[in-house]
């Protein structure tokens, strides 16, 4: 045995590793959270079985369950980027768990990337159980899975820049309490199982720049109609993930 066997070796681990090391910690946190687990798993599966069996919307000609299926993707997306990271980060704050985090080798920025890397990987969970549960319920998926993809990326970008701009700049109690208004108003009023052209017109002028309604109709017109690339929805996407996340890094408290 030599004498620097046990030599102790200080210094931070490498960048990749710290990154990764709290993303798996942020994911376990995320997943055993039972109020964050029934905004993205539970609801989302509910409304898709019950809006599919029964006939309680207008969903238009086609089978229900094609038409919701984008809409309730869409939500799974908003529920996790945007209302469980919201709700999350902000009592994180509230504690001191930021600041403290500040303080560690982890750099701010990688501890936004290790949030982001597990909203993802809670995503994709998600997407897969909503996938099986359509698919046995009779869907019939169209259009590319490029534009599926595209589409679900701009709306996580989004979501999670709008929902770090809340976490950082209200209360805990108050982010906690608009962030779950803002996704029963957006559930309601966004195009995730009540079509848009059921609004008064007026109203879908305005509602058709929300970032759940961009997602929730380009998501449909890929899946279920079959279209290329909506760039629309693209658009307006790519306007609320620039403004999202600009806002956040901006005016971004972390005490």
């Amino acid at each position: 045995m030599s004498a620097g066997t046990y030599t102790p070796r200080p210094g931070a681990a490498p960048l990749p590793r710290m990154i990764a090391a709290q993303a798996a910690l942020e994911t376990r946190m995320l997943l055993r959270n039972g109020e964050q687990l029934l905004l993205t798993v539970v609801i989302p599966t509910l409304l898709l079985v019950l809006f599919s069996a029964v006939d309680i919307v207008d969903t238009g000609a086609g089978k229900p369950v094609d038409f919701l299926t984008p809409g309730v993707l869409a939500l799974a997306v908003m529920s996790t980027a945007f209302t469980g990271q919201a709700i999350a980060t902000g009592f994180e704050r509230r504690y001191g768990v930021l600041k403290r985090l500040g303080a560690s080798p982890l750099p701010r920025w990688g501890l936004m990337a290790a949030k982001t890397l597990s909203v993802l990987v809670t995503e994709v969970l998600q997407i897969v159980l909503l996938t099986v549960i359509a698919f046995a319920l009779g869907w019939s998926p169209e259009g590319s899975p490029f534009a599926v993809l595209l589409l679900l990326v701009l709306g996580t970008v989004a979501f999670s820049g709008l929902g770090l701009l809340m976490a950082g700049t209200l209360k805990a109690e108050a982010t906690l309490a608009a962030a779950n208004l803002v996704f029963l108003l957006l559930l309601v009023g966004g195009g995730v199982v009540v079509p848009l052209d059921k609004f008064p017109d007026a109203a879908q002028s305005v509602l058709g720049l929300l970032p759940i309604a961009a997602l929730s109709d380009g998501l449909r017109d890929v899946l279920q109609h079959g279209a290329a690339m909506p760039w629309g929805d693209v658009a307006i996407l790519t306007g609320w993930a620039v403004l999202g996340l600009g806002a956040a890094a901006k005016f971004f408290h972390w005490e």
